[in-house]
Parts: C-alpha cells; sequence; structure tokens
C-alpha cells in the first residue's frame, strides 16, 4: 500500500503558478513533478509514477484533457484533477467526464492542497484489507481489493470518483443518501456551494455506464438525494 501523501505532476506551463502549487504541495508533505508541456509529462511519467496528476487544460502543445486520458490509460489508478480558467458548464462537464475534480482560476492554493488530498483519500483508502470481501448489491459487485467493478457478467470501468460514489451508494443499501451528505463523504466538502452540480454530474456518468447492462439502478428523490433501486 502507498503511505505518505503521495507524490503529484504539476502540469502548468505558467512558471509562477506552477512554482506557487509545487511550494505548497511540498509544505504539506507531498513530492512533486513539475512540467510545462505534454511532451515533459509525459517524459517524467515513463520514469516515475505519480499518485495524482495537477493538470492545466490549456497547454502550449495540447489540451490537458487529452493528456489526462494518455496519463491515466497508462495508469488507471491515477487522479486527475484540472485546472481551467474557463467556468461554462460544459468546460467542466468534459472535464469531469474522466477526471476526478476540476478548479477554476484564479483559485485558492489551500484549496487547490485540500482538493487534491480529498481526491487521493477518495482513491486511497487507507483501511482497506488484502482479502476484504466485495460488495453486492443485486447483479452488482465492487470488489474492495482490486476496486473493479461487475454488473451481472460485464465488467463496469469506472473512475476512482465514480467508483467511490457508487460504493457509497451500495453501502447504503436502497437508502436515499441525500446530497450534502453524497457531498461531505464522497467529495470530502464540508461547505459545498448550493449550485454545485457536480453530484448531479456523476451520477448521470454511472447511470450511462450501469443502465447499459441492466435495468436502471439509481434513483432519484427530486430535492433529496440518490439511493439505488
Amino acid at each position: 500500500m502507498t503511505t505518505g501523501p503521495g507524490t503529484v505532476l504539476v502540469v502548468e506551463d505558467e512558471p509562477s503558478i506552477a512554482d506557487v502549487l509545487a511550494i505548497a504541495l511540498r509544505f504539506h508533505g507531498f513530492g512533486v513533478m513539475c512540467a510545462g508541456t505534454v511532451r515533459e509529462a509525459l517524459a517524467l511519467t515513463d520514469t516515475t509514477a505519480p499518485d495524482a496528476a495537477l493538470l492545466d487544460v490549456m497547454l502550449p502543445d495540447g489540451d490537458g484533457r487529452a493528456l489526462g486520458r494518455e496519463l491515466r490509460a497508462r495508469r488507471p489508478e491515477l487522479a486527475l484533477v484540472f485546472l481551467t480558467a474557463r467556468d461554462a458548464p460544459a468546460e467542466i462537464v468534459g472535464a469531469l467526464g474522466f477526471g476526478d475534480d476540476y478548479i477554476t482560476k484564479p483559485f485558492n492554493i489551500d484549496e487547490v492542497v485540500a482538493r487534491v488530498q480529498a481526491v487521493l483519500r477518495r482513491v486511497r483508502p487507507a483501511d482497506v484489507l488484502p482479502q476484504r470481501p466485495p460488495l453486492t448489491y443485486g447483479d452488482l459487485e465492487l470488489d474492495e481489493t482490486t476496486y473493479t467493478v461487475r454488473r451481472g457478467a460485464s465488467s463496469v470501468e469506472l473512475t476512482p470518483t465514480e467508483y467511490a460514489l457508487l460504493r457509497f451508494l451500495v453501502r447504503n443499501g436502497g437508502r436515499i443518501v441525500p446530497k450534502e451528505q453524497l457531498l461531505r463523504h464522497v467529495w470530502q466538502y464540508e461547505h459545498a456551494p448550493s449550485e454545485s452540480t457536480v453530484v448531479e454530474t456523476y451520477v448521470s456518468y454511472l447511470r450511462r455506464k450501469l443502465d447499459a447492462l441492466g435495468p436502471p439502478l439509481i434513483t432519484t428523490r427530486r430535492g433529496v438525494g440518490y439511493g439505488l433501486a
């Protein structure tokens, strides 16, 4: 099991921003690797495996989201957090389609560190046992050792955050879980903005993947939260 805060790959083409991020992350005990381009980032990850990547969406030689896809293909358990100057819903949804979190610029550096820590808590839970029995709900099975998911005879490819959300819903059985609890336990947000749509976005991703393999599984209690049918 990985111990310590972990290593973060910072991909940011503005040296002043990259320096501030690196200093703050190192202060909190993280190892930090910095790259200013897609090419530099890929070269770094050829020799070192980071635990999380903090990616600027707009890079001089490519798109940070495309870089995120390549890094995730190389290391499926890698946590991805995107930095973007754009806050349009389409931009945010595009980043969350396969990433674990996003932060808009300008940002508060303490919030960035807290978001990275929260993402790593989701993808690297400290209480996983070597021979932990799977979680099951109907025809759904979550392997707590390998972090894989099956519905019936089919495997389901989930991002770390999608897995964390589904695991929390499974652990709560058929109960409706309020949105505020999901934000607190899955995203580690103590005071999320009321207009946040991150839960709705990830529920839609899970539905798209799970409902393709069987009857609708996630139910909505409008104005309250979500549960499993």
